[in-house]
């Protein structure tokens, strides 16, 4: 069986939260690589060499009568997803300053920020709430001569706009494999040759101190990872997180106040989340 070949399931989650997070986190364990979540549920991707019959036989948040999760699978090759992203991307525009588009669109003229990317199979194209609201913010800092970090990069879409900013040295970690192949490839496309791209995740960071930390990814990890963020932070550092709903906000303001990190601001878009916060 080829690489090239995915298995796709598509979950219809009620209820959407914790429901979500706890299916990504079990999925992961069964080497699921790649998610979307949707205003229904969820999108899960595993390569097919690596699927079997029943797999799902024993994630407990599908058996657990708690939660209501029916799905529908499906087969996609590469090729065919690559079709169907070429059909269906329409160019994002974010405040007039930034443009996220792929390679096939026209550069638009006037745009400060002229970002390119070939998602594939990785999160962060900039359609989704999170994606956006962070480049919004990302667009209202200065980050001339900043250290920046993007956990969980996906397209490292996040840590090209902190490139063509100023930003002088910039990593972009992701521990999935698909999501770090494409962001090396986003980088070159964008010609941002200080973005060190990684495999691996926040374990990779040793003694690393920075001046911005990006992390938009889902509740459970960074409330997990909250306190290890903070550790990695410069002095007056500001960490902005995204990845999350309006009732998560709390739980995430309490871990951040936690590990001395205060609230600065934060945007909502469709009940998702995006907040900054500072070393206090």
């Amino acid at each position: 069986m080829s690489d090239t070949t995915f298995i796709e399931y598509y979950f219809k989650v009620d209820p959407l939260q914790p429901t979500t997070d706890i299916l990504i986190a079990e999925l992961g364990e069964l080497k699921f690589d790649s998610f979307a979540e949707t205003n229904e549920g969820l999108r899960a991707y595993i390569k097919k060499k690596e699927w079997r019959e029943g797999i799902l036989d024993n994630v407990r948040v599908i058996t657990s009568p708690e939660f209501n999760i029916v799905f529908e699978v499906i087969e996609i090759e590469r090729q065919n997803w690559n079709a169907l992203w070429e059909q269906n991307f329409e160019p994002i525009k974010i405040d007039r300053r930034c443009r996220v588009r792929a390679p096939f669109h026209t550069p638009a003229p006037g745009v400060l920020f002229d970002i390119v990317i070939e998602p594939k199979m990785s999160f962060g194209t900039g359609h989704h709430e999170t994606t956006h609201m962070m480049l919004q913010h990302l667009l209202d800092v200065d980050l001339e001569g900043k250290s920046v970090l993007d956990m969980g990069c996906g397209t490292a879409v996040l840590a090209i706009l902190a490139s063509m900013k100023g930003a002088s040295r910039i990593a972009a970690i992701d521990n999935d494999r698909w999501s770090y192949l494409n962001a090396l490839e986003n980088a070159r496309r964008n010609h941002q040759p200080n973005i060190e791209v990684r495999e691996g995740d926040i374990a990779l960071l040793k003694d690393e101190k920075y001046d911005c930390i990006l992390a938009n990814i889902n509740r459970n990890i960074l409330l997990k990872d909250i306190p290890a963020y903070a550790k990695h932070l410069n002095p007056e550092g500001s960490l902005f997180l995204s990845g999350f709903y309006t009732e998560d906000l709390p739980l995430i303001s309490a871990e951040c106040n936690g590990a001395r990190l205060s609230l600065l601001e934060k945007s909502e878009k469709n009940n998702w989340v995006a907040a900054v916060y500072r070393i206090s």
